[in-house]
């Protein structure tokens, strides 16, 4: 003969873990605000500003770059300006850093 258990009886489970401590409702406030604010206009204010100097030196750097490409021939120095300001120019509206 089979003999049958009776059924388990549920046992209390206490918590093993503290709740989070309480947030004041301001700064809950400011957080859920912030957390609705475009990402897009979060990056694109957290990008620092390039400065004329910065730029000046950035295009140098590319167009040197085009003429040693070249192998330093005489006679395409303002094309090499040009095509590396329009280079730079165009990461730089895509968000590119000096510093990158």
């Amino acid at each position: 003969m089979v003999s049958r258990r009776p059924p388990a009886t549920p046992v209390e489970v206490k918590a093993a873990i503290k709740p989070p401590p309480r947030v004041k409702k301001s700064a809950r406030r400011a957080a859920v605000s912030a957390k609705k604010e475009p990402q897009a206009l979060i990056s694109a204010t957290a990008l620092p500003a390039v400065s004329a100097e910065e730029r000046h030196a950035m295009i140098a750097r590319a167009a040197y770059l085009r003429s040693e490409r070249r192998g330093f021939a005489p006679g395409s120095e303002a094309e090499d300006w040009l095509a590396a300001e329009k280079e730079i120019d165009a990461r730089l509206s895509l968000g590119y850093r000096a510093d990158q």
